[in-house]
C-alpha cells in the first residue's frame, strides 16, 4: 500500500519557523514531481510549492522568499522549510506526490492526510 505521511505541523508564533516532512512508502519505483498544498478554513486547496524529479522548484508568490521546498530521494522524503510565518499561513498542509509504482508504467497522484499549521500569538 502506497502512503504519503506528513509531519512537523504545529502551533508557532508569527515570525517563527516550522519544517514539514512528507515520507512516501510502499511499492514505489520512482518519485516524480512532488508538491505542498494548503487549505485554510472556508477556502479552496491551493498550491504552495512544487519540486520536480530533478530538483527544479517553483513557489507561489505568497511564500516566495520565506518557504523552501527540498527533497531527499534516498529517503523518499520531501520537506517544506517555512520561515517568517504569518497568521495567514494558518492552514492544513498537504503533500502531493506523483509516483511510479513497481511493475506499472503509469504515474499516479497520491495525497497525504495533512498536517495542521497554526500561526498565532
Amino acid at each position: 500500500q502506497v502512503q504519503l505521511v506528513e509531519s512537523g505541523g504545529g502551533l508557532v508564533q508569527p515570525g517563527g519557523s516550522l519544517r514539514l516532512s512528507c515520507v512516501a512508502s510502499g511499492s514505489i519505483s520512482n518519485i516524480e514531481a512532488m508538491g505542498w498544498y494548503r487549505q485554510a478554513p472556508g477556502k479552496q486547496r491551493e498550491l504552495v510549492a512544487h519540486i520536480t524529479s530533478i530538483g527544479t522548484t517553483n513557489y507561489e508568490n505568497f511564500v516566495a522568499g520565506r518557504f523552501t521546498i527540498s527533497r531527499d530521494n534516498a529517503k523518499m522524503t520531501v520537506y517544506l522549510q517555512m520561515n517568517s510565518l504569518k497568521p495567514e499561513d494558518t492552514a492544513v498542509y498537504y503533500c502531493n506526490g506523483h509516483l511510479k509504482l513497481k511493475g506499472r508504467p503509469t504515474v499516479y497522484s497520491y495525497w497525504g492526510q495533512g498536517t495542521q499549521v497554526t500561526v498565532s500569538s
